[in-house]
């Protein structure tokens, strides 16, 4: 009978151990659970209070910039630089800097690309009083946009001169000859033949179409024959008309407050990486120096040009080939038209490709100063949906076609609008299908 107890007591004696283990297991598992709830509260409480900071920080930099939030940060900033690749900023004690953030910045410019900006000096001839040919000396700047030699510049810079040199950086002077002119842009494009000693740098050429109103833009070129100045502004304005002359209007110009002087025609506007968004041209002055108002080609438009110019000397552009004669307060009261602005079609060539697409010309041959005019005909009044008032309009409306596109034509005949699709053939070289 003992032997039968002991047995009966070792069993009973193990049971508890089972029993422990059990609440120990328990106990860890509880013990989990809560530090998990108390970690997964913290979290809580660390993302609701990270929030909360970001939030406060996001107001700051919008408030003060990344300036303001770096100096609340204990952080002394002198300059910081906004670039495509990030922000770059300038920390420290002042003195520890030679140039600035933007006087870097400057600096590098200049040193991209004044070595691409040439100087233009050209030789026109006159008469005097006495029926004597004179020479006259003209200055400008110029671009170089090849290795082989190609320059470009404004039409008017080299337009009617009899010999024309080019100086570059170092000093080096060419003769150049005319390439190409292309007066609606007031663009040419001059070439140069130089010792193979001589390296040519061309610019750079940038976007046009992503300039920003206030963003920093830079002129270099040769104002009042200091070659190779450099000038620092802001895009003013976008999309400019700009009247050239009496019959040419250039759209789409920029408008800086980059000084721009007399010499200063034809040298490259830059933006903040140095590349070519512009090509000066013009100042809008009442004393003949810059009064804050200038004017630069898109360089877009350059780069649409240049090939035609180079390739044929002139730009290949589409045209109607016809006659027309802009309306005034006498045509319209004359001939009793229903219309104050337009075109009068005058005159279509015979089988051309205006007559087969359905425009029509005049019928009643009339005097107009010195002219014969035909009245009668279509008025144009809009192409590709174009205002067409006056010659500078139609200008406009085909400047970026080409021979062979098809444009619509809004004409009004016998009181009623009607729209029509021509085929476009080559502008002719002279102004024959305008009446004066």
């Amino acid at each position: 009978m003992k032997v039968k107890w002991m047995s009966n007591s070792n069993q009973f004696r193990k049971r508890p151990a089972v029993s422990v283990f059990k609440i120990i297991i328990f106990i860890v598992t509880i013990t989990v659970f809560v530090i998990g709830i108390l970690g997964w509260t913290h979290s809580l409480k660390e993302k609701e209070t990270l929030s909360k900071e970001r939030q406060t920080l996001q107001k700051v930099l919008e408030r003060e910039g990344y300036e303001g939030l770096l100096e609340m940060a204990g952080a002394k900033v002198h300059q910081i630089f906004y670039g495509d690749e990030g922000v770059s900023v300038f920390l420290g004690d002042l003195d520890a800097y030679t140039y600035s953030a933007d006087e870097m910045r400057n600096i590098a410019i200049y040193e991209r690309a004044n070595r691409s900006v040439v100087n233009i000096t050209t030789v026109t001839l006159d008469l005097n009083s006495f029926l004597e040919v004179l020479p006259i000396k003209g200055t400008g700047s110029g671009i170089i946009i090849s290795e082989s030699g190609y320059i470009l510049t404004n039409a008017h810079v080299v337009q009617d001169a009899a010999t024309m040199t080019v100086t570059l950086h170092d000093g080096t002077v060419s003769e150049a000859a005319l390439i190409g002119l292309d007066n609606e842009n007031d663009l040419a494009v001059l070439k140069i033949e130089v010792e193979e000693t001589v390296h040519l740098t061309p610019i750079q050429f940038g976007d046009g179409s992503t300039l920003k109103v206030g963003q920093k833009v830079v002129a270099i070129g040769n104002p009042f024959g200091y070659d190779r100045t450099m000038t620092l502004g802001t895009v003013s304005g976008l999309g400019r008309p700009v009247k050239v002359d009496t019959n040419t209007v250039i759209n789409g110009m920029i408008q800086t407050d980059a000084a721009i002087n007399p010499g200063n025609s034809g040298g490259p506007l830059l933006d903040s990486s140095g590349r070519m968004v512009g090509i000066c041209t013009s100042i809008y002055s009442t004393t003949g120096g810059s009064q804050g108002i200038g004017f630069a080609i898109p360089v877009n438009t350059a780069i649409s040009v240049i090939p035609d110019l180079i390739q044929y000397g002139k730009v290949i552009r589409g045209w109607l080939d016809i006659t027309v004669v802009q309306l005034d307060s006498s045509i319209v009261s004359y001939a009793e038209l229903p219309v104050n602005e337009g075109l009068l079609i005058s005159e279509v060539r015979p089988n051309g490709k205006s007559e087969k697409g359905g425009l029509k010309g005049g019928y009643e041959r009339v005097q107009y100063g010195s002219s014969i005019i035909y009245l009668g005909g279509d008025i144009i009044t809009k192409i590709n949906g174009i205002e067409i008032s006056d010659y500078s309009d139609l200008y406009h409306a085909l400047v970026d076609t080409n021979p062979g596109d098809i444009v619509s034509v809004t004409v009004v005949r016998d009181s009623k609008e009607k729209t029509l699709e021509i085929e476009l053939v080559e502008r002719p070289s002279q102004m024959e299908w305008m009446v004066n």
